[in-house]
């Protein structure tokens, strides 16, 4: 599979774009050869497609130019892929409340494009997240045991489960990042206590094993990534909230140090730090960091839903 095949999954499958829909490719100069192979596959299929090359961004989460970001609600679909993230910015959000569908793909890289989670089956991704997320919705408590180490328990009361991250995006108003396959919550503020050892992949990094002590929903003390500390402290107390958990979903993913594809294997769980006001919770940091676990055991309301990272739901 090669760069081309990638982009048509994401034009043909994941977005369903039909002839005369008014699509806009996104991009800036680190990502612009996935963008063309992305632009060719929406005119492909007879869209009236655009790609607009913007400057690359310092931060996840600054606003694209005010030009773009008022056209962006005029499309019917939108396809970022840029290397920092668009996902959590006003812009997208009022593209979204407009109607246009929209796909992030932030980091993807060509590689990225010709294998692992972009190769998956994005509808049965869908379906399988869509039946997980029917058997927790109404979960009260979460824990998380690993080999490693991990020990961590959390309420996640009243939290909705976000499902929008399955790859398949056919509905006005449908966002999704891809490669897709993920299946997440915000755990309440304050509750989650206990150890995670991330033997995974930490910011966009393959790691050895890093220590995060947590207490009253706050990391307190990390041991083993001062990459991740300085992120961290920059945040302050906001940056240290345990976020979200997320579950990957996507059984073609692999850990490969970028957030993106490592959060969506399949067997794995993904613990963030920072800001969760974008999915349910009150917190809000400049910051959203995420750390990926492998080979889980996670048990919902005393139920094993996943042992030893093979789910049981």
């Amino acid at each position: 599979m090669g760069t081309v095949d990638g982009a048509k999954i994401a034009i043909e499958t994941c977005l369903n774009v039909k002839k005369r829909e008014d699509v806009l490719i996104l991009t800036d100069h680190s990502k612009e050869s996935v963008a063309q192979a992305l632009f060719q596959a929406s005119l492909d299929v007879g869209a009236t497609t655009m790609l607009i090359k913007i400057p690359d961004m310092t931060s996840d989460g600054e606003e694209p130019p005010i030009p773009v970001a008022r056209l962006m609600k005029d499309m019917d679909v939108i396809v970022i892929t840029t290397e920092k993230t668009l996902s959590h910015t006003m812009a997208r959000r009022r593209a979204t409340r407009a109607g246009v569908r929209i796909a992030s793909l932030p980091g993807i890289t060509e590689e990225m494009m010709k294998e692992g989670g972009m190769t998956a089956d994005f509808k049965e991704i869908r379906r399988s997240i869509l039946r997980v997320a029917r058997k927790v919705r109404r979960s009260k408590n979460l824990k998380v045991v690993t080999q490693a180490g991990t020990e961590l328990d959390m309420s996640v009361k009243g939290r909705g489960w976000i499902t929008e991250d399955s790859g398949v995006c056919h509905r006005r108003g449908e966002f999704t990042n891809l490669p897709a396959g993920e299946l997440f919550v915000s755990p309440v503020e304050g509750t989650t206590e206990g150890t995670i050892m991330v033997d995974g992949s930490f910011i966009d990094t393959v790691l050895n094993p890093v220590k995060v002590s947590v207490k009253d929903g706050l990391a307190t003390r990390i041991t083993g990534a001062q990459e991740v500390v300085k992120e961290l402290n920059k945040a302050g107390r906001e940056g240290r909230n345990i976020a979200k958990f997320g579950m990957g979903m996507n059984p073609n993913a692999k850990i490969i140090g970028r957030v993106l594809e490592d959060t969506k294997v399949l067997g794995t769980i993904n613990i963030g730090f920072g800001d969760n006001s974008q999915f349910g919770g009150s917190v809000k940091s400049p910051v959203h960091l995420v750390a990926v676990l492998k080979n889980p055991t996670v048990t919902v309301d005393n139920v094993v839903m996943m042992k030893e990272g093979e789910l049981r739901l």
